[in-house]
């Protein structure tokens, strides 16, 4: 019995996880043997298991002597290596130099920075939370015809406040700001109708030394209603107490980062948090590597910690994110150690899992009739998926090859 159910919820995870597959991908019979396969981050692994694909969908998953694989099946030794669903990163940018002119420019640059960036790290979605869509949705384009080797990749437009320009970015760089409720109706309009995913208001905006300038609620709430009108998600980045509360009048759906130097969030907002399904993207390592020196990093650290930890035991969802792209900091080693302190490891784990309805593409429900859903998934040479032994992540240190499958490819991570 507790075999068949643990089967069952690695049916369900494994098919909440989207990818893109190619017509002869789809026809291939693929069997990844002799594997550790966790159904989810807080299950007992099924050891030395089968799992058969065909069609872009999990036809078969049991121990050797339960699965007869096919002739022609192409076959995957996954002895001594653990299989896992493939990685959200839900705070992601595509907006650094090799991605300008993404559709036109050459495959290698933009495969060796997608590693360098995300493959290598296990992610096979990525929420994009603002970068310049004439690159991205290239860039999404050409992924999606197998040209360039990647991840899924979900897009959200930007939308901030009217005299809201971060410091941070650059002052000749021309933002979308909306001083009213039918320019911001209008912008997320327009950035649905051209193939974004979702949006992302700038409910609070860091000026320097100058006051946070906040938007307006009747500003986002007028973007909030276009993208859940079209069932799209909303991101907000909140910056301040009142960019928090913003978020919760307007009915936004997650929060893109903590609020840097807050204590904690309130009662009341707890409260409406988990009263509204609300969820939370910590992005803890970019308060610790950038911003200001060693210790106002530490200080911003701990009252992020704090914040994801009472966000956490209040029931809130919690998604992986790094901000990367924005930042240069690849590596998810600190990301997770910095979450582990308020987390388990098996919440830190589920967070890079979490789909729930943060798509604007969710998945199925399916249960075990063999319905058709995209799946992806990467296999690592280590034991075991947590960081019990070590806080790194457990991709980056593999000591033999690995593999991500995404899409028809198999891509090496590198060390």
């Amino acid at each position: 019995m507790t075999g068949n159910l643990l089967r069952a919820a690695l049916f369900l995870f494994l098919f909440s996880v989207v990818a893109s597959f190619s017509v002869a991908a789809n026809a291939q019979t693929l069997a990844l043997l002799g594997g550790r396969v966790y159904p989810s981050p807080d299950a007992a692994p099924l050891v030395d298991a089968v799992v058969l694909t065909s069609g872009g969908a999990i036809t078969a998953i049991g121990s050797r002597s339960e699965v007869q694989v096919p002739n022609d099946a192409r076959v995957i030794d996954c002895t001594g290596k653990t299989v896992v669903a493939g990685f959200w990163n839900s705070h992601v940018h595509f907006m650094q130099a090799v991605w300008k002119n993404a559709a036109s420019a050459p495959v290698a640059p933009l495969e060796e920075h997608m590693r360098e960036m995300l493959t290598r790290w296990g992610f096979t979605t990525v929420w994009d939370l603002g970068s310049d869509p004439n690159d991205s949705l290239a860039l999404r384009r050409r992924v999606n015809a197998g040209e360039v080797a990647g991840p899924n990749i979900l897009l959200a437009g930007d939308i901030f406040p009217k005299g809201g320009h971060p410091v941070y970015l650059p002052p000749e760089m021309q933002l979308p700001e909306a001083a009213t409720s039918e320019e911001a109706a209008q912008m997320a309009r327009d950035d649905l109708r051209m193939g974004l995913d979702g949006m992302k208001l700038f409910t609070g905006v860091y000026m320097g030394n100058k006051p946070v300038v906040n938007m307006d609620a009747a500003i986002a709430k007028a973007a909030v209603d276009v993208a859940h009108a079209q069932g799209k998600p909303v991101f907000a980045h909140p910056q301040n107490r009142t960019g928090v509360d913003t978020v919760i009048a307007t009915g936004v759906d997650v929060l893109a980062h903590i609020v840097p130097g807050e204590p904690s969030y309130t009662p009341e907002q707890l409260a409406r948090f988990k009263l509204q399904g609300i969820a939370l993207i910590p992005t803890l390592s970019l308060f610790a590597t950038s911003v200001g020196g060693p210790a106002l990093a530490a200080r911003l650290v701990e009252s992020g910690v704090n914040q994801l930890k009472a966000f956490a035991e209040n029931g809130g969802p919690v998604l992986f994110g790094t901000d990367v792209g924005f930042t240069t900091v690849y590596d998810t080693s600190l990301e997770y150690e910095l979450m582990h302190r308020a987390l388990s490891e098996s919440q830190v784990l589920a967070s890079s899992r979490r789909t729930r309805r943060y798509t604007s593409r969710p998945p199925r429900r399916v249960g075990l009739n063999g319905d058709l859903t995209p799946i992806s998934w990467f296999l690592m040479a280590t034991p075991s998926p947590t960081f019990a032994t070590s806080p790194k992540s457990p991709i980056p240190s593999v000591p033999a090859r690995s593999f991500i499958t995404d899409r028809e490819r198999l891509l090496p991570f590198r060390k």
